[in-house]
């Protein structure tokens, strides 16, 4: 496993997007008292993240923008979590299926041939496939399922690093879905560059460490590791090693932050 690199920006700003998710016995409540409790759970979650973001800053040497993107995040993050529900509308039934049409992977395997010299057959575009089940029951295989998604691309097919978005949003919490789609993607532009098809033929998935907050009723961190084989002008394979949060809205589990992206 590669040493972990110093968090960019981009990085502790996604560690601080919190998406709150409240225990059943919570919403059960009368309106009013609803939402006393409500701010009751926000103000503790914040307390728990600035506490190990604290934590961090201690483990890590900060530059001075990244020590200025936390603190206004955190700013921003205190101020929605107070009035955003009001703003918003409220947001008193905002829960989500389990059920999604999930499009396929495209395959690196298309004769064998890598993706600079693929036919015009090879490269056409990828048939959506019928509506399908989605198991959420279970962190591990959603951390899983959603990675194995995230990481196979052909752009000769997918175009656009989106496509690989899509392919694992039914794993993904909305907001972690709009902001990888809205964000560029690096590993994408890298593997345009070589001419590369990436299939993943393996992944593992283990708690995380100490150095991350610990599991709870409704939110884990998974440690999950790839195994990225690449075919195009030069065939290799690679690792990669992300730092999962998995959110449980009370319909099942869903990668909420990615870290190593």
């Amino acid at each position: 496993m590669a040493k972990e690199e110093e968090r960019t920006p981009e990085e502790w700003r996604e560690l601080l997007r919190a998406t709150y998710d409240y225990p059943e016995e919570i919403e059960d409540q009368p309106r009013r008292r609803r939402r006393r409790l409500r701010r009751t759970h926000r103000q503790a979650e914040r307390e728990r993240t600035a506490a190990w973001i604290a934590e961090q800053r201690r483990r890590e040497s900060l530059r001075p923008a990244t020590a200025l993107v936390i603190v206004g995040a955190v700013l921003l993050a205190g101020v929605l979590s107070r009035y955003g529900p009001d703003w918003l509308g409220g947001g008193e039934d905002g829960s989500t299926g389990v059920t999604a049409s999930v499009s396929p992977s495209p395959s690196a395997d298309q004769d064998d041939k890598p993706a600079a010299s693929a036919s015009p057959a090879d490269t056409g575009s990828a048939s959506p496939s019928p509506s399908a089940s989605v198991d959420l029951s279970d962190p591990e295989t959603v951390a899983e399922e959603w990675t194995r998604h995230y990481l196979t691309r052909n752009p000769p097919v997918d175009e656009e690093h989106t496509a690989a978005v899509r392919r694992a949003d039914p794993w993904a919490m909305p907001a972690l879905t709009e902001n990888l789609a809205n964000s560029s993607d690096p590993a994408w532009d890298r593997l345009v560059s070589r001419g590369g098809v990436a299939t993943v033929s393996a992944v593992t998935v283990k708690p995380a460490g100490a150095d991350l907050p610990p599991d709870t009723p409704l939110r884990v961190w998974r440690t999950v590791t790839a195994t990225v084989k690449v075919k195009g002008y030069t065939d290799y394979t690679e690792k990669t090693v992300l730092q999962a949060e998995l959110t449980n809205s009370g319909e099942g589990w869903r990668v909420s932050r990615i870290v190593g992206v």
